[in-house]
C-alpha cells in the first residue's frame, strides 16, 4: 500500500513513517521544512529516512493544493496520514496567520485530496488542546470542546468539524488523533522537556510557569505511533458515521515538578529554577481518558516518565554539538 504522510520530516511524523516502512509499506514524505524550529533538525530526521527503499520524499506546503493533488496522484496515494500543522499554543499568540495557512487551509485541502483521490481512510492529528479551558478530568472525547484555551486549540477544533462535515456529505472515513504532550527522541526543542534539557546542561535558569502547579499527561512517542497505527488499520464505517475521534495519552498526568527531577537525575545536574505566572493560552492540567481507544483500538501505553526521559536524555547526549 502506498501511504502519503504529512509533516514526515516533523517528530510525530518521522517515527509514523519509520514504523510504516518497517512493515513494508510504500510511504510518500511531504514537508515544507519550515523554520519554526532548526530545519537542520529536520533534515537529520530525513536523513534517517532517505535510505530506505520505499521512501520517497517532497518539499511542499499542505497549504498549497495542486502540487499536492500532483503528488499524490502520480503515487498512486491510497491512504493518508495527515500530521503536518504549525504546531505549538505560545507561537499562536504571535503570528496567527501561519495557523490559519496551515491548520485551516491546510487541513481543508487534505480533506478534498481524500476526496479527489476516494482514498480507503484519512487518520489526522488532532490535538488534547481542543479541550481547552474545560476542568472536568479526566478528558474524555464525550465532553463538549467548544472553549478553546489558545488559537492553535481552536484551529484544531476547527479540524475535527470540517472532518466531520466530509465524512456526513461523502462517506469519507476519517479518524482524528488527540495527542497528549507527545516526548522522546527527536522530539520538538520548543517542548518544555527540551528547553528544560538544553538549559540544564548550559547551567542556565528554567523558567517553570505557574509556580510549578502544572501537570501533564506525558506520552511516549512510541505508544503513539503504536495508537496512530492501530487507528490506521480501523477505518470508521457508517455506524460511526464514518468519522471518529480518538483521545492518545498516556491516562496519567504527572506534575512538572517530577519531570524536573527526573531530567535533574539523568543529567546529574541540579535546575536553577525561576518560578514565574501561567502564560496565556496555557492550562493547569490535561489528562486523557483513553478508554474508547483501549476498547475500539486496543491501544495499551506502556512508557513510564522515568523510562522515557531516560531514552530521551541518552538520545540527546549522542548529538553533543545539538542541532
Amino acid at each position: 500500500m502506498t501511504i502519503l504522510v504529512t509533516g514526515a520530516a516533523g517528530f510525530i511524523g518521522f517515527h509514523v513513517a519509520t514504523a510504516l516502512l518497517a512493515r513494508g509499506e510504500r510511504v510518500v514524505g511531504v514537508d515544507n521544512l519550515n523554520d519554526y524550529y532548526a530545519p537542520s533538525l529536520k533534515r537529520a530526521r530525513l536523513e534517517k529516512l532517505t535510505g530506505e527503499k520505499y521512501f520517497a520524499f517532497h518539499q511542499a506546503d499542505i497549504a498549497d493544493y495542486e502540487p499536492l493533488l500532483k503528488i499524490a496522484s502520480e503515487a498512486k496515494v491510497e491512504t493518508i496520514v495527515h500530521l503536518a500543522a504549525q504546531a505549538g499554543v505560545r507561537y499562536s499568540l504571535e503570528n496567527p496567520f501561519a495557523y490559519g495557512q496551515s491548520n485551516l487551509a491546510g487541513h481543508l485541502n487534505m480533506l478534498e485530496l481524500a476526496r479527489s483521490l476516494t482514498t480507503g481512510h484519512l487518520v489526522y492529528a488532532s490535538s488534547s488542546s481542543v479541550y481547552g479551558r474545560n476542568t472536568e478530568l479526566p478528558f474524555s472525547e464525550e465532553q463538549k470542546t467548544d472553549a478553546p484555551a489558545s488559537l492553535y486549540g481552536a484551529t484544531k477544533k476547527a479540524d475535527e468539524l470540517m472532518s466531520d462535515s466530509y465524512a456526513h456529505l461523502y462517506a469519507l472515513p476519517l479518524t482524528g488523533l488527540r495527542f497528549f504532550t507527545v516526548y522522546g527522541p527527536w522530539g520538538r526543542p520548543d517542548m518544555a522537556y527540551w528547553i528544560f534539557t538544553e538549559k540544564m546542561l548550559k547551567g542556565e535558569p528554567i523558567s517553570v510557569f505557574n509556580h510549578g502547579r502544572m501537570a501533564r499527561d506525558f506520552t511516549y512517542i512510541d505508544d503513539i505511533v503504536d495508537g496512530v497505527l492501530a487507528a490506521y488499520h480501523r477505518a470508521p464505517g457508517p455506524d460511526k458515521g464514518f468519522h471518529r475521534v480518538y483521545n492518545l495519552g498516556n491516562d496519567k498526568p504527572e506534575e512538572l515538578t517530577k519531570l524536573i527531577a527526573i531530567l535533574e537525575k539523568e543529567l546529574g545536574v541540579e535546575a536553577r529554577q525561576e518560578l514565574m505566572e501561567m502564560q496565556d493560552g496555557d492550562v493547569e492540567r490535561t489528562w486523557a481518558d483513553i478508554s474508547r481507544a483501549r476498547a475500539e483500538l486496543g491501544y495499551d501505553p506502556k512508557t513510564s516518565l522515568e523510562e522515557g526521559l531516560g531514552r530521551f536524555v541518552a538520545w540527546r547526549r549522542s548529538f553533543p554539538q545539538g542541532f
